[in-house]
């Protein structure tokens, strides 16, 4: 007989996606989790205007069944990190917490490379120390790049580093972000890879082909700005479907994403508990094939216009 608590994993499961395992370990994740950025406040900067209601948010995402959150110390900066920790330590042990690595915020607000050994070093140690972890679970390196697109440049130092530090305990996974199919696999001849995190939507499909080879590899995709980030989505097409579907927009395009591949994961950030169960209501929406269909011009739409 299934227990009390089996049975709340499997409706679990069921609620947000369905499960992924990062390759090569036995880390299992919903595949709808929590990006924790907009915890912080007003442009990624200093406290939230009510940090009560961020605890509540990560609390209740984790109570839904959410195992699975993204962050950094480079939000707020420290900010986010803290109110994790104070909402949520001491962890549940199947949650996994993923941070990033690659940029600094200076009192001029701006985002800057943080990219040198040292810049890097003790970056996993402003980590650890704000979430209270002896060790990180997964740390992506997030390559500057061209804003929110890649550029073509080595990160083989970088990623050196990194190894080095899982080798002496204080990183278990290794991810990276904002980078190409070039850099994954410089880095990967260096140490595996269990993530890429890059700019993928349903208007902006750039990524397509890489997530794709991801997927054969059983690495995981996990799309930054999946709802448009600081610009949302804007479609007639996804008002017509969320309409027929009783849903919202933003809704519609978090379950295109959880339909389109299997190894893609969703970190959709809000402060909001309604936003937030809107978010994970998105795992339970079903499109049809003509929905679909609908769905995959908008990606052509968003181009005309960007052009």
């Amino acid at each position: 007989m299934m227990s009390a608590l089996e049975n709340s994993n499997r409706m679990n499961e069921a609620k947000l996606g369905g499960r992924f395992t990062f390759p090569g370990t036995s880390l299992t994740v919903h595949r709808i989790g929590y990006g924790a950025m907009q915890l912080a406040g007003p442009g990624v900067w200093g406290p939230p205007k009510d940090p009560e209601s961020a605890i509540v948010v990560l609390r209740e995402a984790v109570a839904a069944g959410v195992n699975h959150i993204d962050t950094s110390d480079f939000y707020g900066p420290h900010i986010t990190n803290q109110i994790i920790r104070q909402a949520l330590h001491p962890y549940p042990s199947e949650l996994v917490i993923v941070t990033k690595l690659g940029a600094r915020r200076p009192a001029d607000r701006s985002w800057q490379p943080a990219i040198s050994p040292q810049d890097l070093t003790e970056g996993v140690h402003d980590n650890l120390r704000n979430l209270g972890v002896d060790a990180l679970d997964i740390v992506n390196y997030r390559s500057m790049g061209s804003g929110h697109g890649p550029k073509e440049e080595s990160i083989a130092e970088q990623v050196t580093v990194l190894a080095d530090l899982r080798d002496k305990g204080l990183i278990r996974r290794i991810g990276l972000s904002n980078v190409t199919a070039t850099q994954i696999a410089e880095a990967q001849v260096i140490t595996d890879i269990v993530c890429v995190q890059n700019l993928y939507n349903v208007a902006n499909r750039h990524d397509e082909a890489l997530m794709v080879d991801l997927a054969k590899q059983g690495i995981a995709y996990v799309p930054f700005f999946p709802l448009g980030g600081f610009t949302p989505l804007q479609s007639s097409t996804l008002t017509e479907v969320a309409d027929r579907l009783g849903a919202t927009p933003m809704q519609v395009a978090l379950a295109w994403l959880l339909h389109r591949s299997p190894n893609i994961l969703l970190i959709p950030g809000t402060s909001s508990v309604i936003h937030l169960r809107e978010n994970m209501a998105a795992g339970q929406l079903t499109l049809s094939p003509q929905a679909l269909q609908l769905l995959e011009g908008i990606a052509a739409e968003a181009a005309k216009v960007d052009h």
